[in-house]
């Protein structure tokens, strides 16, 4: 199976259409601007010799640019914008003067520590950063057709794969990203070397000694022994899962560490079970994929800790001090859409929908210029976006994300295709023995369950149509041509319609979107006896601009009380409100009290909104999960 590619897919509906023209409009603009105004990218002239001056910034920050120049890329597939797009072909022209004569690209270490190159690789980020050089070059090259950031990417990945491998170089990323990085510049390149210094990166982790181990033993590390041993060492013995290197990948059952490093090795390892059949891999991670579902919010975010940004234990989900980094729920949606496409089962799918719509969708402002890198599930209002960070990895990681989201909705074997994501707009691709096939999408999804899907081969066509049934969904109903069809089985959670389709075929399929009182696992300790409200895809939450008597700490909604769901055009870009009835404890009747035997509970009417659209309205109080 493989995805429908953003550059055969067009968005066009009310949600995500104006999100993707902000995108281009505002927050790559905005992220260029930012990328400038901190040196990240005269970092890159300075290395070429173009600019006197030192390095700025941290030693990781050339991958900020590299994800930014992947969102520019998408970008310019679907919502070209002249304001910018030159600027970003001088970027990328700077960024290819930069590389040095053997293929090496890095202004940090070309800067600052020339002769410490591959000596740090457990903390200094060189194949991270190289991997996300090689996405913006693959992005870059598929949407324009232009060769020249792809050539700058094969000149270091030939560097990469003639210094590490088998006989070589021992050498491993301590950030991963390359993995799936090479995956992707092997795919488009057709070069198998790549590939397989992919299967390297993941297989030989794990594998004891291993490099961090020998770099713990090196006094004149570059950026300093500090954080090398804070990481990878516990009670002075070196260990090895915060960076997923305690254990071969063969061997893991529990999600450990620092959350993105996971998202990303999981999801290079569900490409490498996939082009190499690994079953190992592949039973490796379902148990993985079990474990994580023990250590997910119900936003789609993981990583609870900020310690480690990273994971803790099973069912260890706090609500204030949520970390769930932004980037380890877009890391999450790229581990979840290969897992699909892996065993064609609709659960990844849902988990992929939960992340995008809520995790990470939550990580950038409505305007597009502000962002969240944590996302808490509560607030005492404290918590506010941020145009930019030191440590800018979120921003640029959302802009991408969103700019490739056409990648998602569809995939494709030979003669079945699937909808996985439910968007306005159109494909184009082939099925059935070549026959060129047109499906467009009419939703307002996720306002509405409604979808209507038209089919639109060249000529008739025999295939399987799949339809994905959200795991959130108790009701559904589906109808071809008008006529209604009784087939509600389901498989791997999709509807299978199978028929020789014609021209102009309809699919109409309507899914209940009833707001439904979610509880937690009574081991979530920080919510028990409490609920949290969803619908569709969307999880609500309550936000003291909505309800002035605010108190969410006592917020109790009414058992078995109405609900009303009401569409709002005027409020946070057009929103569907949940609305209801509630009971809060009156705090002035405490007075200087600390305690009383009978408080009484004042009742009032309550509001709540999708949690992707919180704190938009100014920094506040919000809750996802009440009493």
């Amino acid at each position: 199976m493989k995805a429908i590619p953003f550059t055969a897919v067009t968005i066009d509906d009310r949600f995500w259409s104006p999100r993707q023209e902000t995108n281009s409009k505002e927050t790559i603009p905005h992220e260029l601007e930012q990328c400038r105004i901190t040196g990240r990218i005269s970092n890159f002239a300075k290395a070429a010799g173009s600019m006197e001056g030192n390095f700025e910034g941290i030693f990781f920050n050339d991958s900020d640019v590299h994800k930014l120049v992947e969102a520019a890329a998408y970008t310019l597939h679907s919502h070209p914008n002249p304001d910018w797009e030159d600027e970003l072909d001088e970027v990328i022209d700077t960024i290819a003067k930069s590389q040095q004569n053997d293929g090496y690209l890095n202004s940090y270490f070309t800067l600052v520590e020339p002769e410490k190159k591959w000596q740090n690789l457990g903390m200094m980020h060189e194949l991270y950063c190289a991997g996300h050089l090689f996405e913006a070059a693959v992005a870059h090259h598929q949407a324009t057709g232009k060769q020249n950031l792809l050539d700058v990417a094969c000149n270091f990945a030939d560097l990469i794969d003639n210094t590490f491998g088998e006989d070589k170089r021992d050498g491993l990323p301590g950030h991963q990203g390359i993995e799936l990085a090479l995956v992707k510049l092997a795919r488009v390149t057709g070069e198998n070397r790549y590939m397989s210094l992919a299967e390297y990166f993941v297989t030989k982790r794990g594998h004891r000694p291993t490099v961090f181990e020998q770099e713990l033993e090196n006094p004149d590390l570059p950026g300093g022994l500090g954080a090398y041993k804070h990481h990878y060492t516990r009670d002075e013995k070196y260990d090895g899962t915060y960076s997923q290197a305690h254990l071969p990948i063969q061997e893991q059952t529990e999600c450990v560490g620092h959350a993105v490093r996971a998202m990303y090795l999981y999801a290079g390892a569900a490409d490498i079970a996939a082009e190499t059949g690994d079953a190992e891999i592949t039973q490796a991670l379902d148990a993985l994929w079990q474990n994580v579902e023990k250590r997910l919010y119900i936003t789609g975010g993981v990583g609870p800790s900020g310690h480690n940004e990273g994971f803790t234990q099973d069912y260890e989900l706090p609500n204030f001090s949520a970390y769930a980094e932004t980037c380890a729920s877009i890391g999450l949606i790229f581990w979840a859409h290969r897992m699909f496409l892996l065993k064609g089962e609709s659960r990844f799918m849902d988990v992929l929908e939960t992340a995008l719509y809520n995790g990470a969708l939550s990580g950038v402002s409505l305007e597009g210029t502000d962002f969240f890198y944590q996302n808490p599930l509560a607030s005492r209002g404290g918590r506010q976006r941020n145009p930019w960070f030191g440590c800018a990895c979120c921003p640029p990681n959302i802009a991408r994300l969103l700019g490739s989201l056409g990648q998602y909705i569809y995939a494709i074997d030979d003669n079945d295709l699937w909808v996985n994501l439910y968007v306005g707009g159109n494909t184009e691709t082939t099925i059935a023995d070549d026959v060129s096939l047109r499906i467009t999408q009419d939703t307002d999804y996720p306002w509405s369950g409604d979808v209507k899907l038209t089919v639109n081969p060249e000529k008739s066509a025999k295939f399987n149509l799949n339809l994905r049934i959200p795991g959130w969904c108790k009701e559904f109903d589906v109808s071809i041509n008008g006529e209604t069809i009784n087939v509600k089985d389901t498989k791997n959670g999709y509807l299978s319609i199978g028929r020789t389709w014609q021209t102009n075929d309809s699919v109409e399929l309507k899914l209940d979107m009833s707001v439904d009182r979610i509880y937690a696992h009574p081991n979530v300790r920080d919510n028990l006896g409490r609920s949290a409200l969803r619908r569709g895809p969307l999880v609500y939450c309550f936000e003291d601009v909505d309800n002035p008597d605010g108190a969410f700490e006592t917020l109790t909604l009414a058992e078995n009380g109405k609900v009303e769901v009401v569409y709002d055009s005027e409020t946070l870009g057009g929103i569907t409100l949940i609305r209801g009835t509630g009971t809060i404890y009156d705090i002035k009747e405490w007075g200087n009290n600390l305690y009383l035997s009978e408080p009484s509970a004042k009742q009032l009417p309550v509001t709540a909104i999708p949690y992707y659209a919180w704190c938009n309205r100014g920094a506040g109080q919000m809750a996802v999960w009440v009493f």
